[in-house]
């Protein structure tokens, strides 16, 4: 890292969060509200609208959301504040002059106007998308119709169980304890209490050795295999070996296999539909700049940027015998 590398990054934000003043939001706040000084050291001052202007790289989904937080609301004030104050300092050094800084802030100023392109772009494309919504939700409920099985949830079970850890045993140990254990839940003992008693699952103190509706992909193969196969409600099964030791599972509930109605996937199918919409909107836009006829190219001076290194040089080995 050079001299210049902290304070010309500081800068550089400094730079982007100018830029993002020029949005419609923040140019939207009167004049006075937009100056009012928030906090302010010796080299700079944060306003209100270079409060707003940060908010704006959020997502705006967690935006509406941020000043709920007094602790968020200063650590943002207080980084602002350092990086105004570094980039004040940056300018008063005459490092923006800097012939070798100059093109990189020309270049980061780019990106961020590119940026707000981009978002631009993909805005209108969603005001788009949003603007059929009707017909949308036709075409959203003709891929439901096609795809029902994709909305498939699986069957699922609620067990509980107890399990005899075969690192704490040898397996023979373990699966005798397990035979002993559901030999005394036939017998009538309780199989939770026994569970926070005897079981080795560290929850089971806690849950009574319970586990709520799992579908089978959810749990160890062997484990799943077994509390599928139970029949009825209260069932117990033999002695089970997963990779965890021995358990013994007792059937608590079964869902079986249903396909979520169109209500209740419409939201999903839609949002999905709405990002593929942006997604092939941006790249129509940029298409024409990538395939543009008028793009020339300086083969010669792009080829003298590479680097050409001798195979048998990198390769350590002598280039006639191939032999290290």
């Amino acid at each position: 890292m050079n001299r210049f590398s902290y304070a010309i990054r500081m800068l550089i934000e400094t730079l982007a969060l100018a830029t993002f003043l020029l949005s419609p939001g923040a140019l939207a706040q009167s004049g006075r509200a937009a100056d009012e000084i928030l906090v302010e050291n010796s080299f700079a001052k944060v306003t209100r609208g270079d409060y707003e202007a940060e908010l704006l790289r959020l997502p705006p989904d967690l935006r509406g959301g941020f000043a709920n937080s007094g602790k968020r609301v200063y650590d943002l004030l207080d980084r602002l504040l350092v990086t105004k104050s570094l980039a004040a300092q940056a300018r008063a050094a005459g490092l923006d002059k800097d012939p070798e800084v100059q093109p990189r802030l020309a270049l980061e100023i780019d990106r961020i106007h590119a940026g707000l392109q981009v978002a631009r772009i993909e805005e209108e494309a969603g005001r788009a998308f949003d603007s059929r919504r009707p017909q949308l939700e036709a075409r959203a409920r003709e891929l439901y119709l096609a795809n029902r099985d994709k909305y498939r949830v699986p069957e699922q079970v609620a067990a509980s169980h107890i399990l005899f850890d075969i690192k704490k045993h040898t397996p023979e140990e373990a699966l005798k304890l397990a035979q002993e254990t559901r030999a005394k839940i036939l017998a009538g003992a309780d199989f939770n209490a026994l569970a926070k008693q005897v079981s080795e699952d560290p929850t089971a103190q806690r849950n009574g050795g319970h586990i709520d509706y799992f579908d089978k992909a959810q749990m160890d193969p062997a484990f799943a295999d077994a509390a599928f196969a139970l029949k009825n409600v209260g069932d117990v099964s033999e002695p089970v070996r997963s990779s965890f030791g021995y358990h013994l599972i007792r059937l608590e509930g079964r869902h079986p296999s249903t396909v979520r109605t169109f209500d209740q996937v419409k939201e999903s199918i839609l949002a999905g539909e709405r990002t593929k919409f942006i997604d092939g909107e941006r790249e129509t836009a940029l298409a024409p700049l990538r395939n543009d006829p008028a793009t020339k190219v300086n083969q010669a001076a792009i080829d003298a940027l590479v680097t050409k290194i001798d195979p048998s040089v990198l390769g350590g080995t002598n280039a006639s015998s191939g032999t290290k």
